[in-house]
């Protein structure tokens, strides 16, 4: 992909990741095409999984921390019958399969709506979480003990799409809308426990993240230079945004404070020609003011 000369590309790509590749190896790629130096995911998607990941180019990186808390919107099919290694299709079974098609759909359904609402998910062994600086899926395959500490997140959605059986499985076709840091895996693990039966993931794909859905999503192999999103434009489709006058821009280029009395969470602040010069927050020691917790320009 040719980029034209001089030519500067901030700002974000909505891709839709495809299953066998690794979320940072969509980035290199991505970055590759694109002809950028520095590239960025907002949230990671396991190898097996395809769908919405988004990519922040250049600048757009400093955002990447606070897209990636956005709720986001999966589909996925939830096989019981049998636990994995790794709580997807991809791991070892643990031990022999179990006959799951006699279960009743009152009782699946009954165990889905448990876990909708604020709960506390224990990680897939395999995540991506750090334990003593190093990966806990890396220390997983090395043959070593992991054990995740259990952590809140909120569960918006969890609907049953459909179901097919085929001894001994029951494939669960399901939907679910949940905050950040939530395992789909996990949660076809707990279902499959729940039921007696063991559980794991065999289809997973992401259909929203924040803002921006599968709808609108490129392909790795058709990605080009009118697919990235400017900062002004996704500072908009993410974040409430304010407007600040000559003055007051010349101050957030420079990283400091402004009076500004802005809703919780992070804000985007536009200079008056609608560039995005940051992302601001409440100064929790001064009222009446804001403090930077991304600067742009």
């Amino acid at each position: 992909m040719n980029v034209p000369a001089g030519v500067v590309l901030d700002g974000i790509v909505v891709l839709d990741k495809p299953a066998g590749v690794t979320s940072q190896a969509a980035v290199s790629r991505c970055r590759r095409a694109l002809g950028v130096r520095k590239a960025g995911h907002a949230g990671t998607l396991d190898p097996m999984a395809t769908g919405v990941l988004i990519v922040g180019l250049g600048k757009a990186t400093r955002l990447l921390g606070y897209l990636a808390e956005h709720d986001k919107t999966y589909c996925a099919t939830i096989r019981l019958g049998c636990a994995t290694t790794t709580d997807d299709a991809e791991g070892e079974p643990l031990g022999d399969a179990v006959d799951a098609t006699g279960i009743a759909d009152e009782a699946i359904l009954a165990r889905m709506a448990a876990y909708r609402g604020p709960i506390e998910q224990r990680p897939s062994s395999v995540s991506a979480i750090k334990v003593d600086g190093k990966r806990a899926y890396a220390l997983a395959r090395a043959g070593a003990a992991v054990d995740l500490p259990a952590r809140p997140v909120t569960i918006h959605r969890y609907d049953l799409l459909g179901r097919t059986d085929d001894a001994p499985y029951c494939d669960l076709d399901v939907a679910v809308e949940c905050s950040s840091g939530t395992y789909i895996r996990a949660l076809a693990r707990d279902l499959g426990a729940d039921l007696g039966v063991g559980g794991h993931i065999t289809a997973l794909r992401r259909v929203r993240s924040g803002g921006f859905g599968a709808d609108e999503a490129v392909g790795l192999d058709a990605i080009g230079p009118a697919d990235v999103l400017g900062l002004a434009d996704a500072a908009r489709r993410i974040f409430p945004c304010v407007t600040v006058d000559a003055a007051a821009a010349v101050d957030a280029a420079f990283g400091r404070a402004l009076p500004l009395r802005l809703e919780s969470g992070p804000t985007a602040v536009l200079d008056p020609a609608g560039r995005l010069l940051g992302l601001y927050a409440l100064d929790p020691s001064q009222a009446g003011w804001a403090r930077p917790l991304a600067v742009l320009v």
